[in-house]
């Protein structure tokens, strides 16, 4: 049984991490996924946030991805918040509660994405010594915009 780090944030519910994560549950039928979402503001949040704020909102994507995830047939062990840099919220987890054996990072393409500017992968990679799944996800458009 593999126990698996999803780290993601605006991009928790895309279909290509729900897809990947699926593909790693139906690989692994014993597999446990922990969601961590770190409190990152977002685009309207960047000028004058508040970390209750941030957090709040981290929450109530953490819902959401969990439900989805779910609903979908992958078994989620938990769902956190975490700081709001990923590499500090990664971290925390891990001395909390070692023994994760990959991590699977969701961010949006190159250019688009704050995380990736400086190279979070590679040094996810490097600091905790685990395999890490980068998924990009597309940006997508608001419902009812």
């Amino acid at each position: 049984m593999a126990r698996y780090l999803i780290v993601a944030h605006q991009t928790a519910c895309s279909p290509e991490l729900l897809e990947r994560v699926k593909e790693l549950a139906a690989g692994d039928q014993a597999a446990e996924f922990t969601l961590l979402v770190p409190a990152t503001p977002t685009g309207h949040l960047l000028h004058n946030w508040e970390e209750g704020e941030a957090r709040q909102l981290a929450r109530r994507r953490a819902e959401e991805a969990t439900r989805r995830l779910s609903d979908a047939g992958v078994r989620v062990t938990a769902a956190r918040v975490g700081s709001h840099s990923p590499l500090e919220a990664v971290g925390d987890e891990l001395q909390a509660r070692p023994g994760y054996d990959r991590i699977v990072l969701s961010t949006f393409p190159p250019g688009v994405s704050r995380w990736l500017r400086g190279n979070l992968p590679a040094i996810l990679n490097r600091r905790t010594r685990l395999p890490v799944d980068h998924v990009v996800a597309q940006v997508r458009e608001p419902s009812g915009a």
